[in-house]
């Protein structure tokens, strides 16, 4: 499933799902995102027993113990407002994947209806809000990495250039094989540490050839990942979640 081709008017209100790294290791990600909702005038909602969306469980093949944490998770939006989801793994997970997970159960339904109130937080500021962003930052080159659930299950490889974009001092590099993975892919870098190794060192080297100072993504597990290997590379390119920096740089 792609994303939305018809998007609602900006509400009120919506609620925000956190994700499981955010919330263990990247919490002001999570609050910048916030604050970048609310300042479109959203009052944003989070449902204090969210906990994973179930994607680590679904992608090893453990499909009844998904369905147990997904199931947990479906009872938390009950007003039909949006659910924000700063990650496009989790909601890729949650858009795509909880519809045929549930299919033919109890909750069929209530999973289709959590499903289409998905969005990424990109593509809710670019399509929704049509938020306009006034730079305040110095001159810097940036590279953005676009999850690769975000660009193939969610149809979201524009939306993060996009906000790039309206920031005057910001110049948007091209690093080479912009679509390939990081090596991250949740439980595959636990999985295949060496395979994803070399992916996340291929990313790294084309992330500083196209002579970025900085990259941003709007995916934890690759900002993990790829930021990681600069760290023990000793190497001084840095990365952030697109929310701090977009907040950062206009706030």
């Amino acid at each position: 499933m792609t994303s939305l081709k018809l998007y609602p008017a900006k509400p009120d209100k919506v609620y925000f799902f956190g994700t499981c790294l955010i919330d263990m290791f990247y919490p002001e990600a999570g609050l910048d995102a916030i604050r970048l909702l609310e300042r479109e005038g959203i009052e944003v909602l989070f449902p204090d027993d969210q906990t994973c969306c179930g994607q680590p469980a679904y992608t090893s093949g453990y499909h009844d113990e998904t369905r147990a944490v997904a199931e947990a998770q479906l009872d938390l939006f009950p007003e039909p407002w949006p659910i924000i989801v700063p990650s496009g793994s989790c909601g890729g997970m949650m858009r795509t994947h909880y519809p045929p997970l549930f299919a033919g159960t109890s909750r069929e339904e209530q999973a289709r209806q959590v499903a289409e109130r998905i969005f990424e937080l990109t593509e809710f500021l670019v399509h929704v809000c049509h938020v306009r962003l006034a730079d305040k930052g110095d001159a810097q080159r940036v590279a953005m990495h676009t999850s690769c659930s975000a660009r193939r299950e969610m149809g979201l490889a524009d939306t993060g250039p996009a906000l790039l974009d309206q920031l005057e001092s910001v110049t948007l590099v091209e690093q080479a094989r912009a679509a390939e993975c990081c090596g991250f892919g949740g439980t595959f870098a636990v999985r295949h540490p060496e395979v994803s190794a070399a992916m996340v060192e291929d990313k790294t080297q084309a992330i500083e050839a196209a002579g970025a100072e900085h990259f941003v993504t709007s995916d934890c597990g690759c900002l993990m990942n790829i930021a990681g290997r600069f760290e023990h590379q000793k190497r001084p390119v840095r990365g952030e979640h697109i929310a701090s920096y977009l907040w950062r740089r206009t706030s």
